[in-house]
């Protein structure tokens, strides 16, 4: 029996920045992912996600209610116009927290896998105030490179974002073995147990209905860091029966 969250998906509750960027406006980190799909379901609050792709940049306002999703290589930003929480459901369960995200960095700091990871990273064992301040610097330096590439796009010369998303491909390419193994236990797992479901019930095999139970997945203690705010994770590889 499976254990995974519906579809093989994670589900994250998301507080919005509301420190302002450089530009004035306030919010999250401009980031692409390159194998997640990724939905908001807005809560609380109002605010626009910022996008680019190769169409060029675009603006959707959030309010409470709204739902939108975007497929790999959707660059976005999260602005906070007030309140903005959101609830973030992404496919493929556990690759957005295994560095699929990909930070929108100056192209030639994306290319260097070193010294992507000194910007990207977080300083393990530092206080509240020092966290905030290395998020805030890592996500205005996003912010530069997001502008860049949005006004080359509407510019009309795609070159630069078509060399980002070559830079960002090759920054995760070590890890796309371990994110298969992911994905094996994951969406393939319950889109195989799916199957057999059906294959069950066109039998009018109603056996697997026995094996009905109630989960809960822990989430986190604190919220940390994110790149779009602060996260409460929720552990869907360690759901737990109910009694």
């Amino acid at each position: 029996m499976t254990s995974a969250f519906p579809g093989g998906t994670s589900v994250t509750h998301l507080d919005v920045y509301t420190s302002a960027c450089p530009d004035g406006l306030a919010g999250g980190t401009p980031h692409l992912h390159t194998a997640s799909t990724e939905a908001y379901v807005v809560i609380d609050g109002r605010g626009a996600l910022h996008t680019l792709d190769l169409t060029g940049p675009r603006e959707t306002p959030l309010e409470a209610g709204s739902t939108v999703w975007f497929t790999p290589g959707t660059i976005h930003r999260a602005v906070n116009g007030g309140g903005l929480r959101v609830v973030v459901v992404m496919s493929n369960a556990g690759l957005p927290e295994a560095g699929d995200a990909v930070m929108t960095f100056p192209t030639e700091i994306v290319a260097d896998p070193d010294r992507y990871q000194e910007h990207a990273t977080l300083p393990e064992g530092a206080t509240e105030a020092e966290l905030d301040a290395a998020a805030r610097r890592r996500r205005d330096l996003a912010v530069e490179g997001f502008h860049k590439l949005a006004g080359s796009v509407r510019a009309g010369d795609p070159k630069p974002l078509e060399r980002f998303y070559e830079a960002a491909a090759a920054l995760v390419r070590p890890r796309v073995a371990g994110w298969r193994q992911t994905w094996e236990r994951t969406v393939a797992r319950e889109t195989g147990h799916t199957a057999a479901v059906l294959d069950a019930l066109e039998r009018g095999d109603a056996s697997h209905l026995r094996d009905a139970a109630l989960r809960q997945a822990p989430a986190s203690p604190t919220r940390r860091f994110g790149m779009c705010g602060r996260l409460r994770t929720y552990d869907v590889a360690r759901a737990t029966d109910k009694p």
